[in-house]
């Protein structure tokens, strides 16, 4: 059993004032793999306190100084590569492939592109009119990030506020603390002041609101449920400080009848299955036009079947399980959902594949014959499930995608060029993907609508924890 149940506070490991153990669960096995401490407000207040002490020294350095230990940051990152792999298949259930292909890849492409972005940054500008322009640290910042990619969500939040001179709290997802407690080694170990970064583990509901609600911290960043979203927002309120959220999303696929249809459908339905479907922006609803649908339908099928589903521990291109209980029975609601609001059931279903008799693993499960106003249109699955809803036109398909509370990413496969940049115009999506193009380092990631405000990565995510001032010379 790893024993993690000390917090990061002020350069140091403490112990947390109150214990309050936390299993954390492996999602092949169901069985605890490590242990933690759910932190309190007190605990919150201390990291805070330590941040808020930090800060006017931190906001002070030569940004050639922060950017310097950012890079020693990567160094230690690059070194200890695999240790972040092992970490996250282990507490997350994702497969030791994947996570050495995506899930920590992100630590160092994340990273990499912040650098370039900071260099671009101008500090100090003079307008047209006269006037000086500065661009100064926010100041104490509340770092809450999620479970379903915990390092990208870490590294995206972490090293802007750092980097923009920035001191912060960092509350991860109490299911996947250890990637968080590994990374806070390695920016201790790259020699960042004390103070700088602290960590806390805990619930959203006591250590989140805590943080949210300090009148000490200016600037909340979180990414998860846009349930949780709005209670964060709630609790920043009454402190008016910034708030940042990166919430949920329902991206639809918008698949043309001149699109490439048998390299697309199968394309979309890995993006769709990948990390176990637990994407915030995978493009679970595909919108097919009505002349190709049965086609669509029977690729998606062998799509599905073709999925591998196997154990996290073993290499190979499978699929892991979804990483909690609580996740696991959501997913399996909501598939019956599904079939007893009519649509058809062309793959997957509810349960377990075959082979498994214990750990969260679900059937890759694709949906025809569904309409906008059905659940499994309307909310956030949030596992490898798909549905397929057919359309007529054009306008009939802008009209479909843009139905949605939601609006983090969309996509588009088509033939023709000049509908695929007419089509995006349209479309009310943070980010939308064109015939299978992916999203880069370094460029922009956030959504409209209830899928959140603000954006992480590159130039706009250092600016995100920027403020701005003005100064009037004579």
């Amino acid at each position: 059993m790893i024993d993690k149940r000390q917090f990061y506070i002020g350069g140091q490991w403490v112990d947390p004032l109150s214990p309050d153990e936390h299993a954390v669960i492996n999602p092949a096995t169901e069985e605890a793999v490590a242990t933690i401490s759910m932190g309190r407000t007190a605990d919150i207040d201390r990291a805070v306190a330590a941040a808020h002490a930090a800060f006017p020294g931190w906001a002070a350095t030569a940004p050639a100084e922060r950017r310097a230990l950012a890079e020693k940051l990567l160094a230690i990152y690059r070194a200890r590569y695999e240790e972040m792999v092992q970490a996250i298949t282990l507490e997350l259930g994702a497969p030791l492939t994947m996570c050495r292909d995506q899930q920590a890849d992100v630590g160092v492409g994340h990273l990499e592109g912040f650098l370039r972005a900071f260099d671009r940054i101008k500090w100090r500008e003079k307008l047209d009119n006269g006037d000086t322009l500065l661009r100064e640290p926010i100041g104490v910042c509340g770092l809450i990030t999620p479970w379903n990619w915990p390092m990208n969500q870490i590294v995206l939040k972490v090293v802007p506020a750092l980097l923009a001179g920035c001191t912060c709290v960092l509350k991860p997802s109490e299911m996947t603390p250890l990637s968080a407690m590994l990374y806070a080694e390695m920016i201790h170990d790259a020699g960042f002041p004390s103070g700088v970064f602290n960590l806390v583990n805990g619930s959203g509901a006591e250590v989140g609101a805590a943080l949210s609600r300090h009148p000490d911290v200016a600037m909340m960043s979180f990414t998860g449920s846009t349930r949780a979203g709005v209670a964060v927002s709630w609790d920043a309120a009454p402190t008016v400080k910034r708030v940042m959220l990166e919430l949920g999303g329902k991206s639809p696929n918008l698949i043309f009848a001149d699109a490439d249809i048998a390299t697309r459908v199968p394309a979309s339905l890995a993006e769709v299955f990948n990390n176990t479907g637990q994407s915030c922006d995978a493009p679970t609803r595909l919108l097919v036009e009505r002349s190709v649908y049965d086609q669509v339908a029977a690729l998606a099928v062998l799509a599905a079947q073709a999925q591998a589903v196997g154990d996290p521990m073993q290499e190979g291109d499978h699929i892991g399980p979804l990483v909690s209980a609580l996740q696991y029975e959501r997913v399996q609601k909501l598939i019956e959902t599904g079939i007893e609001e009519g649509a058809t059931l062309l793959a997957g279903g509810p349960g377990r594949p075959e082979r498994f008799n214990r750990g969260y693993f679900v059937r890759p499960t694709v949906f025809g014959d569904v309409t906008n106003q059905m659940t499994i249109a309307r909310e956030e699955i949030f596992g490898p499930v798909a549905v397929l809803i057919p359309f007529d036109t054009e306008e009939d398909a802008v009209s479909i995608a843009n139905d949605t509370p939601y609006g983090l990413a969309a996509y588009i496969q088509t033939g023709d060029s000049a509908r695929a940049e007419r089509v995006a115009a349209r479309l009310r999506a943070g980010m939308v993907h064109v015939n299978g193009a992916g999203h880069q380092y370094g460029s922009p990631f956030g959504g409209y609508k209830q899928s959140g405000n603000g954006r992480e990565g590159g130039l706009p995510g250092l600016e995100e924890f920027l403020e701005l001032k003005t100064l009037h010379l004579p």
